[in-house]
């Protein structure tokens, strides 16, 4: 049963902004936009070819719509001199930790976009709790569904476009198939599950077999990663897999010490591995010192049990 006290303290932080506004330190520009296509993988010639932008209905270089929030994030600790920029989430979220809905858990993002987005453009952004759900229960446990709404705008004072963050603050559930006896220590937690869903279902059934599978074009014979139902090539939506060598390359990497979250052991390191047939995917790098993990070295995948149920797909250094 929710507890009215705690409710109408929620209340109070509904349509409150968290804190300061968040300008961007720097004016989008050619390198950043580069940099993000070529993470992505994205060749769209409107965001890196001077020539044929200017001769597009652009009339010249734009930034990728979904880069939107990039321009103004201002790093993990979201600190700066005289204080903490977000304290209205922070004292939210401590409100929560409180009353026991220590987990969080994020659940989905929306994104508008007003205009595209030109090299020289300074964006801002005011971010405010749009709302609070009642007390819901989901399959992590109790809890309450909080989504905040950021609102951009360029150096003109004009909106720019959206973006909605929603998570869940919930009280951990005992773990599925978990029931220590009496006095025993709690389970220990797990990894959280991925989504399956009716597009990417098949990928994660082939990982439960041992297979790491690459969704293949019928039509034009692309390759995709991640699964999705039609091809950005040729927008077909007849799609068959290949199955990868699970041989490639770490692209890119970070090593992943914060926020801690249960049934992770920190520090981790996460790796965009391109993979010898020209797709990518996430996915950790093991079986090295996090200090010998490096861009250009070669991997190999291996798919093991993370835990008693959940097989992900993880990367060795190659001949290891």
């Amino acid at each position: 049963m929710s507890d009215p006290e705690l409710e109408a303290k929620l209340a109070a932080y509904v349509g409150v902004e968290i804190g300061e506004p968040l300008v961007a330190e720097d004016a989008v520009n050619e390198p950043m936009i580069r940099h993000w296509c070529q993470a992505l993988d994205d060749h769209n010639p409107a965001y890196l070819d001077p020539v044929a932008a200017k001769a597009s209905v652009h009339g010249g270089i734009v930034a990728p719509p979904t880069m939107l929030q990039a321009w103004i994030l201002p790093g993990m600790n979201v600190v700066k001199e005289g204080g903490v920029v977000w304290d209205k989430q922070r004292q939210l979220h401590a409100l929560f930790d409180e009353h026991g809905y220590t987990g969080v858990v994020a659940t989905d993002t929306r994104q508008g976009y007003d205009r595209y987005l030109r090299p020289g453009d300074r964006v801002s952004a005011r971010t405010s709790i749009e709302s609070i759900s009642g007390e819901k229960a989901t399959a992590l446990g109790i809890g309450y569904f909080i989504e905040t709404r950021s609102v951009f705008r360029d150096q003109d004072g004009a909106q720019v476009g959206w973006l909605t963050f929603r998570v869940l603050k919930f009280k951990p559930a005992r773990q599925p198939g978990a029931q220590p006896a009496a006095g025993a220590a709690p389970a220990k937690p797990v990894r959280l599950r991925p989504p399956r869903a009716h597009d990417n279902g098949w990928w994660w059934d082939a990982i439960d077999r041992g297979e790491l599978r690459i969704q293949r074009c019928q039509a034009c014979g692309v390759l995709r990663h991640p699964p999705r139902p039609m091809c950005g090539a040729c927008q077909s939506l007849a799609w068959d897999s290949v199955l990868a060598s699970g041989r490639g390359t770490v692209y890119s990497y970070v090593i992943m010490h914060h926020p801690p979250i249960p049934g992770y052991d920190f520090p981790i390191a996460v790796g965009l591995i391109d993979l010898e047939e020209g797709t990518r995917l996430v996915a950790n790098v093991v079986g090295c010192a996090l200090d010998e993990v490096r861009i250009g070295m070669p991997v190999e995948c291996r798919i093991e049990n993370v835990d008693a149920e959940l097989k992900l797909p993880m990367f060795h250094p190659a001949g290891s």
